[in-house]
């Protein structure tokens, strides 16, 4: 079996590094781009924003049934960190890590998202979930209120 593999993802946001920060921790927000899929409705978002609190995200996909993402939070360093583990018991119960660090940019910021101990079967669609998960932040948070 391969070494696991990381897979790094980068974004620009025009918003700020305080508002794409908080997205990650606020449940309202969450939910709606984190790990949801275009097919799926999500029915369970539960966030304890704090170093060693934990979070869960259950979708009900049409075609898999409920998928749950799990982790506990690592890092938190507002606004500029956030470092979780990671994992999708349905699919493997191996936990992942998963850090980004956020650094102004204009009047937005850049994401550089980091996702270590990535089977090296899944290296392409994680990063492809990951941009995913990333252009729907940054819809998300076009479409909030400052």
């Amino acid at each position: 079996m391969s070494d696991p593999a990381t897979v790094q993802v980068i974004c620009r946001f025009e918003a700020s590094p305080e508002r794409v920060f908080d997205a990650w921790l606020d449940p309202a927000l969450a939910g709606r781009f984190l790990f949801a899929t275009p097919t799926g409705t999500m029915i369970t978002v539960e966030i304890d924003p704090k170093v060693g609190g934990r979070f869960t995200f259950i979708e009900h996909r049409p075609e898999q049934g409920d998928i749950e993402h799990i982790g506990e939070y690592l890092v938190i360093e507002r606004p500029r960190r956030l470092s979780f583990t990671f994992a999708v018991p349905e699919f493997s119960e191996a936990y992942t890590t998963v850090s980004f660090e956020i650094t102004p940019a204009g009047a937005g910021c850049n994401l550089a998202l980091t996702h270590e101990g990535v089977l090296p079967d899944y290296e392409t669609q994680t990063a492809e979930g990951w941009t995913r998960i990333l252009d729907a932040l940054a819809k998300a948070l076009g479409e909030a209120a400052d």
